[in-house]
């Protein structure tokens, strides 16, 4: 039996749903703005959150209200199949990726809300046991590049990995300081972006210096050019991808067949999509590990409990959000993480 046929039959009321925002400033230039969803029905709530990136997109999702038609009887698939169908923006969003970001959102509602409406916890309905979580902590090393953010966190945390965005602008002095501190686990190349804060183009000379400085790093989304292809097609065992994967089709398209993929719930959309990845990973021997997007609330605790139950042992970039502060608070959890499963549903204590 598929992931998906131990759930999509489950059945699921609901009367309503509500929405509520989040914020948290990032920079001078940055504050990261979500909205919890909170789908309601038989005396119970289920929750996701928008991850979608644009704030005012959210501020008018917010000022809209509970428009959407959801009200109603359904199973966990039906509920899918009416999301689909629905015009979940006014417009069709600038980022086609909104649209999986948002729908993502109701999906995990409706899956919190069917699991507990029906007494159950995610693990139970899957058959899995949650572990505890080996995760990374990432980013970048800012402008112009510095290692003192890094070594803040390691003096409170020294076993801690990294997962970091390389840029250009590194110098031999800052690729001398991190294989000195040997905390990286993956390069980010960010080469499949267009268009936003973070695009990177594709930099032969990075790629080489990066490969060639982190031996054992897991190389994430490089850009394939006629130039890069040469360099990384030697070190291909090691290349993994994010940003392009929705699907098991994007997985199935991959020039080289991965030995792991990042999944992140939000890129996928629909619950369906993602358990299949699931499954199809498991089915190839593909190493699967979490990622997020800047949750601020209920999204974070998903990721983390996915990871828990579906690849604790990888680099999951599903740190708690203290790791995403500028400077390390006392107390931040080291990895592995241990995550509590709420008795009922799709969350953690």
């Amino acid at each position: 039996m598929s992931l998906y046929d131990r759930v999509s039959n489950l059945p699921l009321v609901v009367e309503g749903y509500t929405l509520d925002g989040l914020d948290h400033v990032v920079s001078a230039e940055f504050t990261r703005r979500t909205t919890v969803i909170s789908l309601h029905g038989a005396g119970e709530e289920g929750v996701g959150e928008d991850v979608t990136y644009d704030g005012e997109l959210q501020d008018a999702q917010q000022e809209r209200g509970p428009v959407l038609p959801l009200a109603g009887e359904w199973t966990l698939d039906t509920f899918s199949t009416q999301l689909a169908a629905l015009p979940l923006f006014p417009e069709e969003p600038e980022r086609h990726a909104y649209l999986d970001y948002r729908r993502w959102a109701f999906e995990s509602a409706a899956l919190d809300l069917a699991l507990r409406q029906a007494g159950v916890s995610l693990g139970d309905a899957v058959g899995r046991v949650p572990r505890p979580v080996t995760f990374v902590a990432s980013g970048g090393l800012g402008e112009p590049p510095s290692t003192v953010r890094l070594r803040a966190f390691l003096s409170i945390n020294p076993g801690l990995r990294f997962k970091l965005d390389a840029r250009p602008d590194w110098t031999d002095a800052i690729f001398a300081e991190l294989q000195e501190l040997g905390c990286v686990d993956s390069i980010d190349f960010k080469g499949h972006y267009s268009g936003t804060s973070v695009d990177n183009p594709p930099d032969p000379d990075l790629y080489r210096r990066a490969i060639e400085a982190f031996p054992e790093a897991w190389l994430e989304d490089p850009a394939l050019t006629e130039e890069t292809i040469p360099i990384l097609e030697p070190h291909a065992d090691r290349v993994t991808w994010d940003a392009p994967i929705h699907s098991v089709a994007d997985i199935e398209a991959l020039r080289w067949p991965p030995r792991t993929v990042n999944i992140k719930p939000s890129r996928f959309g629909a619950l369906e999509r993602l358990l299949a990845a699931y499954d199809h990973c498991d089915a190839h021997g593909i190493d699967a590990y979490g990622g997020g997007q800047w949750e601020l609330g209920p999204g974070r605790g998903h990721i983390q409990l996915l990871a828990a139950l579906f690849h604790p042992d990888t680099p999951n970039d599903v740190a708690p959000g203290g790791y995403n502060a500028a400077e390390p608070e006392p107390g931040l959890p080291a990895s592995p993480l241990a995550v509590a499963a709420r008795a009922t549903g799709f969350a953690v204590v």
